[in-house]
């Protein structure tokens, strides 16, 4: 059925090769049937009409056997043989470079394609075939474009279209809300497609409210192809109820080194107890062995488990077959496989930032980033995730280097901006006139984005650097920093010398982002001196019980998220819990939100030959 389309728009008749067969009274000869590798070799022994006729039927066959390879080379063949129908076959060809992977020679193919296309059987598949390589790529904001044409030309010209609807809806499950509000403009049919996956994200587990909901799209969009998904999609949602929590088990280090950090957590489940206001929260010392941690949990019968918050915690606690079997919140990342659908990963992770930032800097076209790190095993791996990540994007490697200490940091900034190659030109041509000569050192002028790794004392010694050492005929090179850059007792001095600093923050640490002020304003009450880290934790502490009666519905929706303390949270198909930080920038004397633009990136490979950078 997915290949019948293309087939039907062959202006070729097609014929069948079988042998004759030998009348037999007694047996009856069934006829011989052909491979598409045996047609094809047939194909090339022939000439003129048999030649072509053989090619079509070698062409039918690879595609029923779906041998993509040989499908190539037979409509390649068929090209270089003249054959009346080369759009059809460069469309094969295309959709066999994609099923082998071939995305960059498929999408160029395509491209040569967009203006010689006149069939809406053709027009149809060069953008579902189009929209399918951007998908296979998780490129979700790039494929659904594709989408909404192919299947808007299919109701029109009652093309079957059962592949696409499929595709088309995996893929508006995995936008957030904003994204598909974005997108609610345009056709009926693609604004039918946009409003009922809205109604799947915000009536999840609510069954009279989606129920609602579907009626009403039902009467709005009648023999719309996206009715496909209501019976089956209301059904599923419908079966998505919340964990009904009762008793909820805590594991925390209470003593030892880690029992400040374990605290803050606990103040924060604490604060968000309201939320199951009936629920049993009971403590357990994470330190304690796995066998005095398995006699706890069968004492309690937890209904949801939240912890522990260190990572080789975490993996004594996986080995344990008794907890196993509860659906779990780990406060961290672990180094084994993810097995269980019921358990969660909500780790406080700089890479997301990293994440963050690299999506900025692709939406700016920034070209030549310039990344300065402490020289230790955590500036070293942040460094290399940031490389790793714009690798994908970008032929231009960033700019690196590292700092030893303080000491270090002006001369690795006059090293990386080549200022000291500036002043050595400047003392030549000083050498050469007796004349006072006027000279001002130039800054390179190939970096134009600025990346910062460290913590806050080391960002305000850094900043000043870059200020002075920029030459003032070069454009002004923004520079952007981690949450590591942030902090508010070290703000509650001056702020000046980090003014045009834009960095990523949890809401919770911004004074403008707060979504629970009435909170912030009991917690500043009750723990004026709270250090940063204990402040992070405590947001963590919250968010990770804020999410128990929601993990359900994120994960069935990729798209889904809600906002937290920590950030915009979503989880992935692995169980890990992502956070999406606020965007914000020094001022003078403040600090402001910003909402910057962000955007997946197209892999390098994807990417046409004169953009590649």
């Amino acid at each position: 059925m997915l290949f019948s389309l293309l087939s039907a728009c062959s202006t070729t008749e097609k014929t069948q090769i079988l042998k004759k067969p030998e009348i037999n009274q007694q047996k009856k000869v069934q006829p011989k049937v052909y491979t598409a590798t045996q047609l094809y070799s047939n194909a090339r022994a022939k000439r003129g009409a048999d030649k072509i006729q053989l090619l079509y039927l070698a062409r039918e066959k690879a595609l029923e056997e779906q041998n993509w390879s040989l499908l190539e080379s037979i409509c390649t063949t068929l090209i270089s043989s003249q054959s009346s129908d080369n759009i059809q076959n460069s469309l094969y060809i295309a959709l066999s470079q994609y099923h082998q992977y071939q995305y960059a020679s498929a999408l160029a193919l395509l491209e040569k394609l967009n203006d010689k296309l006149t069939s809406p059987a053709h027009y149809y598949w060069h953008q579902l075939i189009t929209g399918n390589i951007y998908a296979k790529q998780s490129l979700t904001a790039q494929a659904v474009p594709y989408y909404f044409r192919a299947s808007e030309i299919a109701q029109k010209h009652d093309i079957d279209a059962n592949e696409l609807n499929k595709k088309l809806w995996a893929e508006l499950a995995k936008l957030q809300s904003d994204s598909l509000e974005e997108l609610n403009t345009g056709s009926s049919i693609q604004q039918g497609w946009i409003n009922l996956a809205l109604y799947n994200q915000l009536y999840v587990g609510d069954p009279v409210s989606l129920h609602s909901a579907m009626n009403n799209w039902q009467r709005r969009y009648p023999r719309h192809p996206a009715s496909f998904a209501l019976p089956d999609k209301m059904k599923n949602l419908l079966a998505i109820e919340p964990y009904k929590l009762t008793k909820l088990a805590v594991l925390l280090p209470e003593t030892g080194k880690n029992a400040r950090i374990g605290e803050a957590v606990k103040n924060g489940i604490l604060a968000a107890s309201y939320i199951n206001h009936d629920a049993e929260i009971h403590y357990i010392n994470s330190i304690e062995s796995i066998e005095k941690i398995n006699e706890h949990i069968t004492l309690i019968k937890p209904d949801f488990i939240i912890g522990p918050l260190l990572k080789n915690n975490i993996d004594k606690i996986k080995q344990s077959e008794i907890l196993a079997n509860y659906p779990t919140i780990f406060l961290n990342s672990s180094s084994s496989e993810h097995t269980s659908l019921e358990h969660y990963s909500f780790a406080l992770s700089p890479e997301h930032e990293l994440t963050q930032a690299i999506n900025h800097f692709l939406a700016k076209e920034y070209k030549k980033p310039l990344l300065l790190a402490p020289k230790n095993k955590s500036g070293e791996r942040l460094v290399q995730s940031f490389t790793q990540q714009w690798q994908l994007y970008s032929k231009n490697l960033p700019e690196i280097g590292f700092y030893a200490d303080k000491k270090d940091m002006q001369n690795q900034v006059k090293r990386l901006l080549e200022v000291d190659e500036s002043k050595k030109r400047i003392n030549k041509i000083k050498l050469l006139f007796r004349e006072k000569v006027n000279n001002e050192t130039r800054s390179r002028r190939d970096i134009d984005v600025i990346y910062l790794i460290g913590d806050a004392v080391q960002t305000r010694l850094l900043k000043p650097y870059f200020d002075v050492n920029i030459s003032t005929f070069a454009e002004k090179v923004p520079l952007y920093a981690s949450s590591k850059s942030h902090s508010l007792q070290v703000d509650r001095t001056d702020k000046r010398d980090l003014a045009g600093l834009y960095f990523t923050e949890i809401p919770w640490m911004l004074p403008q982002g707060h979504t629970q002020p009435a909170l912030r304003a009991q917690f500043d009450k009750l723990w004026p001196q709270q250090g940063d880290l204990q402040q992070r934790l405590f947001a963590m502490g919250y968010d990770a019980v804020k999410l128990i009666p929601q993990l359900k519905q994120l994960s069935a929706l990729s798209g889904k998220s809600i906002q937290g303390l920590t950030g915009l949270l979503s989880i992935n198909q692995d169980g890990q819990i992502h956070r999406q930080l606020q965007w914000a920038r020094y001022f003078q004397k403040s600090i402001k939100v910003l909402k910057l633009k962000e955007v997946k990136p197209t892999p390098l490979f994807l990417q046409p030959s004169e953009n590649m950078d």
